[in-house]
């Protein structure tokens, strides 16, 4: 008989439920946008019932469609997550009530705490042991930022009735079954974003939360990225257990089927992620990227680590000339718009709203658009909208080189920003290999699910899981000959450059908490 496998995936934006066959096929999704909250300039917030009743909504919706389709909701063996890293969410054990909204991986509010922590860090190197910098983008300085500022979190802290996770540990907890018992995990690949967890040992680390002076018992326990995490406890899915959980970007490296040391896959989504596969140890980056855990199957299973390169953002520029600016009425327009001219026309657009991550971590840099003449049109504004993730992935390739000394043959890619044909031309052009990008590019829900149907026992291994489905690819190819792709590299790198310290010279009026 066939078997099913669906896959929650919580993402930054919106919320999708897919449901996969054995062979890896897409067979039906349901997806729903849920509200971004801007208290503040460069604040970003979520509701966290918002997260959980959106998952809720996606699964019940596919479920239907599943069932019109002849299917029972017996046919579903497993479920999978996949989730938005980073984010920061604390809540009360006792009643389950959030006791803030969720604070979102791209938040800056944390600037300041930022510079008095990488200050006071002496005797301790953060990083060495969490493979992480002292960064705003991490859960730990977020947490700190509750504890000192919300006093209904620093009540329930001292009163052990916190609860800290990131969204896979918000919704895993309440899935299986909240204050009734839910199950209070995160998997590996969270944990190792946190910046608590010591990177060699996977452990939550003591040197760490004294750093940041955050108390253990209100961390999950970390598991695996496949093992049987405990059955849904009420919803479309009651009964169906969850067996498999990734960070949304690990889980795109599983899905993308990168399980050989030197395999690399960039996800353009919000922001952009691109993950090479390092092997059974960690690599500590010298040159500004991050060290991680890239996936780990069952909890006797070998871990697989990976150096990563985050862009903040990428597909968020495109909503912002969508929403803000209204040169395009739907993100596909920008497509179109892209390939009325053949170049910029001279401008540069560094896309900096929150600072800039990987390999630069400039808190300090605010977005720049440079080269502007009146020759200018929304044409040319489209076109360096895309290329400033593509020249931002070159920067990322070029740290990863020096690191791993790895060169790379071809790169896959995935996310919605991958749709659209002008940006893959432009990243193979600036990259100067070829760009991949399968037909079904899903691949973080993909991810999810291979990790609940191995622990399943739908596949028994990797090589099982590259046996699956190969959907078309679509392949894409340099055009720009080298010393025209290394002199627009470099205009890149000065544009870059004019983006830093615009925070020292304006300094919102508002009082900040």
């Amino acid at each position: 008989m066939p078997q099913y496998i669906g896959a929650i995936d919580q993402g930054t934006t919106s919320t999708r439920f897919l449901i996969f066959d054995q062979a890896g096929n897409h067979v039906t999704s349901h997806q729903l946008e849920f509200e971004q909250i801007y208290p503040r300039p460069g604040w970003i917030e979520h509701d966290p019932y918002d997260l959980l009743d959106s998952v809720i909504r996606c699964s019940d919706e596919a479920v239907r469609k599943f069932g019109m389709m002849g299917h029972d909701i017996t046919d579903l063996k497993a479920v999978g997550i996949c989730n938005q890293r980073e984010t920061t969410l604390i809540w009360d054990r006792k009643t389950g009530e959030p006791l803030y909204n969720a604070i979102v991986w791209g938040d800056t509010r944390t600037n300041n705490l930022v510079k008095e922590l990488a200050e006071k860090q002496t005797d301790l190197n953060v990083q060495e042991i969490c493979g992480l910098p002292i960064h705003n983008y991490f859960s730990a300085v977020k947490v700190r930022w509750l504890m000192d500022r919300i006093p209904k979190v620093k009540f329930a802290v001292e009163n052990k009735r916190a609860m800290f996770g990131t969204v896979d540990t918000w919704l895993i907890w309440n899935l299986t079954g909240g204050i009734q018992a839910g199950k209070h995990i995160t998997d590996v690949t969270n944990a190792s974003r946190t910046m608590f967890m010591n990177l060699k040992s996977r452990e939550w680390d003591q040197r760490l939360l004294d750093f940041f002076g955050v108390p253990s018992h209100i961390l999950p326990k970390i598991v695996s990225s496949a093992e049987n995490y405990g059955n849904m406890a009420w919803g479309p899915l009651e009964g169906v257990p969850i067996m498999g959980c990734l960070g949304d970007q690990q889980a795109a490296l599983v899905g993308q089927k990168c399980f050989e040391v030197g395999d690399a896959k960039n996800t353009y989504g919000t922001g952009a992620f691109l993950l090479m596969n390092v092997g059974e140890s960690p690599v500590l980056s010298k040159s500004g990227l991050l060290s991680t855990v890239g996936y780990q199957f069952g909890p006797e299973g070998p871990v697989s680590y990976a150096l990563e390169g985050s862009i903040s953002v990428a597909g968020a520029a495109v909503k912002w000339l969508r929403d803000n600016l209204e040169l395009i009425k739907t993100s596909d327009d920008i497509d179109a718009l892209a390939a009325k001219v053949k170049t910029t026309g001279g401008v540069f657009f560094v896309t900096a709203f929150s600072g800039l991550f990987s390999p630069y971590w400039r808190d300090d840099a605010r977005g720049t658009l440079v080269g502007l003449t009146q020759y200018t049109t929304k044409c040319h504004l489209a076109r360096a909208t895309l290329e400033a993730v593509c020249f931002s992935t070159r920067a990322i390739l070029e740290a990863m080189k020096a690191d791993g000394d790895v060169p790379l043959k071809m790169l896959k890619a995935d996310g919605g920003m991958s749709n659209s044909d002008q940006c893959m031309q432009i990243q193979a052009d600036v990259l100067g290999i070829p760009v991949i990008r399968p037909g079904m590019n899903d691949t973080s829900a993909l991810g999810a699910a291979y990790a609940a149907g191995y622990a399943a026992g739908i596949w028994k291994d990797m090589k099982d899981i590259k046996k699956g489905s190969v959907d078309r690819e679509d392949v894409f190819n340099a055009k720009w000959d080298d010393e025209g792709r290394e002199r627009k590299y470099k205009q890149w790198e000065e544009a870059v450059q004019r983006s830093f310290g615009w925070t020292d010279v304006y300094k919102p009026a508002d009082r900040i908490l």
